[in-house]
């Protein structure tokens, strides 16, 4: 028998729609159960591809017993945090503000009446283990506190709420937007990126790139940002994080040495990562295994996470099949390989070769099994080619060069059942988030501006065009799609990070201007939907009137914060149309955050990007020729605008916001132009 999660689109709602807890979805339904039956509310939230998610829903929550209490004493919801952003990242602040660490699966526990947060975790298990208590000790002991305890119960509640108001709302300070002010937060970012890990490993792209942004300053800060930047490109491009065989990136390592990932595969993380690494190339950190890398992600994103329409699939598992048996799924099975079964499989001086570039030990480096790690930045030879050709047959049972498209396991019956010509593959998560795949498609752009690789720009064009054509519909935009029919409506990190993504295009083949008229009138609508006429800068959400507070994002995490990204697109189309409301709308948004830049500017690294194009916006303009020379270059703070109208003997002109430069008669001029202006003070 299954719940009513069944009727659901969401493949992580429907993972749990054969649990014998009764969940309901997030609707005002299920919240006014909670108040009528004086019933706290049980949220817990979770993705599709999320480890110890599908660990939970395997044990505490399909025991029955759990599921009897659960039911008895709770009502509780389920959200796919991917679905609804807004929702997750309130709690997911709360849990950190209760336990000072966050994650997923994250499970919180809210009063009825309000929803404000009192009690929360991330995994619990069926039985007490890893210094945890039991779920069902834990769901008793709530109820218990709930009932009997009513006056601390009331000091929970008014403690949390008042800090998420407090850091929703945001009072402003007195502070100067100068370049002492820029300095100081870049180097807090890059401190970030550039400490030493003893634990996990995160790609954390928005400080990794910031870092980048703020190398060109770091001769007045302790950190040498160009050093950092190019030591997280290579942990990234030669780690274990990235799949040596069939491209593409894992979420992260659970280790500081880059070796042993996480093994789903999210879209943003490889959107973001690509990005970077193609901008670390273009400034001259030209490693040959960020080449590799790049080439091998926008293979993998062809073949496997491309839909026939052209947008891209969200994620794919961690978790995969040994074979079609009664088993649970194991963590990396489709990723690692046995050393004995490299001996085997390759020649002897196949195996050899692997050997000599990857890190290849009889005893592995996870759980037994090896997971590919190189050793050096090299070029890769035909040989070494030759050797992972032969993993990539049998992982994929299909040769690398014939197997254009790899079909998805839409569930675990898929999966199983399916009769997979090698390895069972992992679950993808079918549905399109924007969001996501504006991230995507800024990747794919600066692949093809950096490295000129036409199948990059395919991708991204033909996304983009079925984003514009089905997800924006009669002046709305909408957030998700599946199998082919829009849905959700579209919050501020969707409109930001697409109209990044029309501006990219446009960045790196700046002939083709149509992609700025489409970020323009996607702009007005953002504008009209989603900005705060009293407080400034862009709400998450407006739609939801039942959340607890009216956030605006600006906490980078996993992806940049809405309104960082918000403001470099204001900065750009304030320089590519000359309209002073952009550069208004920046300033105001900027100011809203002083208090960010002032006590925590760590947690904001999109919002020091955005300070940066604020102090240091350029505006070049010259024939198209010229520009598309200039797209293979890392202009930090830069935009190129084609005209044909330039002063005479010059061939370009570089502005400065609101005024312009000697015309530069030739292209020394023209660079020193550009990076002066990038370096005013």
């Amino acid at each position: 028998m299954t719940n009513r999660l069944a009727e659901t689109k969401s493949l992580y709602l429907r993972k749990h729609a054969e649990n014998p807890i009764d969940w309901w979805y997030w609707c005002d339904e299920a919240l006014a159960k909670a108040k009528a039956e004086n019933k706290p509310v049980f949220l817990s939230i979770g993705y599709s591809s999320c480890h110890w998610c599908t660990v939970m829903e395997g044990e505490a929550f399909s025991n029955q017993a759990i599921a009897d209490y659960l039911n008895a004493n709770f009502v509780p919801i389920k959200v796919d945090r991917e679905e609804r952003p807004d929702i997750d990242s309130i709690y997911m602040q709360a849990l950190q503000l209760m336990t000072g660490q966050g994650g997923w699966p994250l499970n919180i526990f809210l009063t009825p009446d309000d929803l404000v947060p009192f009690y929360g975790g991330t995994y619990f298990p069926l039985s007490p283990r890893y210094n945890r208590p039991s779920f069902l000790d834990v769901l008793s002991a709530i109820r218990r506190f709930y009932d009997e305890e009513p006056e601390r119960l009331e000091e929970i509640k008014e403690e949390i709420f008042t800090i998420l108001d407090r850091s929703a709302k945001l009072p402003r300070v007195d502070l100067a937007l100068d370049q002492s002010l820029l300095e100081k937060c870049i180097e807090a970012c890059t401190g970030i990126v550039g400490r030493t890990s003893h634990g996990p490993s995160f790609p954390m792209i928005p400080y990794a790139a910031i870092a980048l942004l703020g190398s060109r300053f770091t001769e007045n800060t302790k950190y040498d940002g160009s050093a950092i930047t190019k030591k997280r490109g290579l942990d990234l491009a030669l780690g274990g994080i990235y799949d040596h065989v069939g491209g593409g990136f894992h979420r992260y390592t659970v280790d500081p040495n880059w070796t042993v990932p996480h093994f789903e595969k999210m879209l943003y993380d490889n959107g973001q990562i690509t990005e970077f690494l193609a901008n670390l190339w273009a400034n001259g950190t030209t490693e040959p295994a960020f080449k590799t890398a790049l080439e091998g992600t926008v293979a993998w994103l062809s073949r496997e996470m491309t839909a026939p329409a052209g947008y891209f699939y969200a994620a794919q598992d961690a978790d995969s099949f040994l074979d079609a048996g009664p088993g649970e799924p194991e963590e990396g099975a489709f990723y690692v390989w046995n050393f004995d079964e490299l001996q085997t499989q390759l020649s002897a001086a196949a195996f050899q070769e692997l050997q000599t570039h990857f890190f290849i030990e009889p005893d592995g480096n996870f759980e037994g099994k090896i997971v590919l790690k190189r050793r050096a930045s090299t070029e890769i030879s035909d040989h070494l080619q030759a050797a992972l050709d032969q993993l990539f047959t049998e992982r994929y049972g299909g040769d690398r060069r014939s197997l254009e498209t790899f079909p998805p396991a839409r569930d675990n019956d898929e999966a199983k059942h399916t009769d997979w010509p090698g390895r069972i593959p992992a679950v993808t998560d079918m549905k399109l988030i924007v969001a996501w795949n504006a991230l995507m498609i800024s990747g794919l752009a600066r692949i093809y501006g950096v490295l000129g690789l036409e199948k990059a720009w395919d991708l991204a064009v033909n996304c983009t065009n079925f984003i514009l054509k089905t997800q924006w519909q009669e002046g709305q935009l909408y957030r998700l799609n599946f199998g082919g029919e829009p849905d959700g409506i579209a919050q501020s990190e969707d409109y930001a990070f697409l109209i990044k993504a029309l501006l990219d295009l446009q960045a790196n083949n700046p002939t083709e201007t149509h992609w700025l008229h489409q970020a323009i009138a996607l702009q007005s609508e953002f504008d009209a939907k989603l900005w705060s006429v009293e407080t400034k800068g862009y709400f998450n959400n407006t739609e939801a009137t039942e959340l607890l507070v009216q956030e605006r994002s600006y906490q980078d995490n996993a992806t940049p914060s809405a309104n960082g990204v918000a403001v470099m697109n204001l900065m750009r189309l304030f320089l590519l149309t000359a309209d002073l409301a952009y550069l208004d709308k920046a300033e105001q948004t900027l100011q809203a955050f002083t208090t960010v830049f002032d006590k925590s500017p760590q947690q904001a690294p999109s919002l020091i990007a955005a300070l940066d194009w604020f102090r240091h916006c350029t505006l070049v303009k010259s024939d198209g020729d010229r520009l598309k020379a200039l797209t293979q270059t890392y202009l930090q703070t830069t935009v190129l605008k084609p005209t044909a109208e330039l002063p005479k003997d010059s061939i370009a002109l570089v502005c400065q916001g609101l005024h312009c430069l000697a015309p530069s008669q030739t292209d020394e001029q023209l660079h020193h132009a550009i990076t002066a202006s990038m370096m005013r003070t």
